[in-house]
């Protein structure tokens, strides 16, 4: 985000990722709908509960090349026999032909200089990654760093998601999705897609091997995907473009496209279709510029000012940094807002510690908009109230104040002037910095009251409609 008077500067960080390359309160309900209930995960119950390998779980199909027998390539032979089992038995239901495994697995230590195994032609001491190698027709993985980091910071499950992302490749170029040409950005979200497609059938239970919940599981696999976003780049970085894998936001939202619709999806995403559902929101930085906002009084201030330039309520929501009594919800946290007095209330010690700039063990990403996001779902509070007819307190509400808050993200795509003469603006990294406060924390995804869904994966989808739609579709979804 940024904040200008007249002139202004702004703040930023890059974050270093592993990139996958193709050669390279909780509320209670019952389900009703695909989207209708706010208690489900893409219409199953979102319900915690045993994610990882099965301790029944039959054994790997696949041998493993350059093995060392360990427990990581034991993991991930299963997670490439199941993939494989999967698409066996559903790649003809949405592509012509027939389903080909690849002809072969390779496992390598990069940390270890004795290791002479090679991967599509390339040393791997060094190479901390795994890939799809097209020329090659196989999988490979590094066991000696990247694959033991993925288990420790987000369970098996990342490991085998890792190798579904692989092997979509493969899924890909087979069905005539992915050939040589193909952009690296439209692969990769393919083959995200496509991970998706497989991890629904582990959720829903159909895998021998493998388990997913759809509460912590899911929420823990979304994780992942974030800190698999490409690192932040200026403008004048010459890498862009030639191995852009795409944000969080973006490989999330490929993800979820899959695992709720289906492998038919996964066919449409192209150039157009991701440049649509990009729109105008920033991808590189000014090379003069940080993207980090100081969280202020003063900037806080400003957030509230744009958002009433935005969205001109005729009775603007008054801000305060004292806690004050509420009649009608309950206050706390770094931002909340009481309908009664019509009060934004803004703990500044709270969001500013909201809005450090980090990356936590799980590579989940926070900075300034972490924070600003769940400012302005505050102020999206009071939108809804203004406009009436809705609850504020239950759990469609939650979910309709996340879909807002990304309909106001997309507003600060333009630069917005206050009556003081400050410019707020969005800028590269700040709706993924949104994306992970909403997975994490989902403040910025919470009724009046704070409380939220159990489900990350519902409170991103929500927010995602929002940032691809406008507050008519919101208040449309989560009547």
């Amino acid at each position: 985000m940024k904040r200008r008077h007249f002139v202004g500067s702004m703040t930023a960080f890059a974050v270093g990722t592993v990139l996958l390359t193709s050669c390279a309160t909780t509320l209670q309900g019952t389900p009703v709908s695909v989207f209708a209930n706010p208690f489900s995960v893409a219409g199953m119950p979102a319900v915690d509960g045993p994610t990882g390998l099965r301790d029944d779980a039959e054994a790997p199909s696949r041998d493993v090349e350059n093995t060392d027998g360990g427990d990581v390539d034991e993991l991930a032979g299963s997670a490439v026999s199941d993939i494989e089992e999967f698409w066996a038995g559903h790649y003809a239901a949405t592509f012509d032909g027939e389903f080909t495994p690849v002809d072969e697995l390779v496992s390598w230590d990069s940390t270890d200089y004795d290791d002479e195994a090679y991967f599509c032609g390339d040393d791997v001491l060094g190479l901390v990654n795994a890939g799809y190698c097209l020329d090659e027709n196989t999988i490979g993985w590094d066991r000696g760093e990247l694959l033991p980091q993925l288990r420790d910071a987000n369970g098996d499950m990342a490991v085998t998601m890792v190798l579904a992302h692989e092997y979509g490749h493969s899924v890909a170029y087979q069905a005539g999705l992915l050939t040589e040409g193909t952009p690296t950005l439209v692969g990769e979200q393919q083959a995200d897609c496509l991970a998706g497609v497989y991890m629904r059938s582990v959720a829903e239970g159909r895998s021998s091997r493998f388990t997913l919940s759809t509460g912590d599981g899911l929420n823990n696999l979304l994780a992942a995907m974030i800190a698999f976003r490409d690192p932040l780049l200026t403008e004048s970085d010459g890498e862009f473009g030639d191995d852009e894998h795409g944000s969080a936001f973006e490989r999330v939202s490929a993800f979820q496209f899959g695992f709720t619709d289906g492998a038919a999806v996964c066919e449409a995403i192209d150039l157009d279709e991701i440049n649509q559902r990009r729109g105008d929101l920033p991808v590189l930085l000014p090379d003069d510029e940080t993207g980090e906002l100081p969280v202020t009084r003063q900037s806080v201030t400003s957030i509230v000012d744009a958002m009433n330039v935005a969205f001109e309520p005729a009775d603007p929501p008054r801000l305060t940094f004292t806690e004050t009594d509420c009649p009608d919800a309950r206050s706390g946290g770094p931002a909340s807002y009481c309908p009664a007095t019509n009060t934004i209330t803004v703990d500044l010690p709270a969001l500013e510690e909201l809005g450090a700039q980090s990356i936590d063990d799980s590579g989940v990403v926070s900075g300034d908009n972490t924070a600003y996001s769940v400012v302005v779902s505050r102020f999206m509070q009071a939108v809804q109230k203004e406009r009436g007819g809705v609850a504020l307190d239950d759990a469609k509400a939650a979910l309709r104040t996340a879909c807002l808050t990304g309909v106001a993200t997309v507003k600060m795509t333009d630069s917005i002037t206050t009556a003081n003469g400050d410019t707020i603006q969005l800028t590269a990294g700040d709706v993924d910095e949104a994306v992970s406060g909403i997975l994490v924390n989902g403040v910025a995804a919470s009724d009046v009251n704070g409380d939220s869904v159990p489900s990350g994966f519902s409170r991103i989808d929500a927010f995602r409609v929002g940032v691809l739609g406008d507050q008519n579709r919101c208040f449309k979804r989560f009547d």
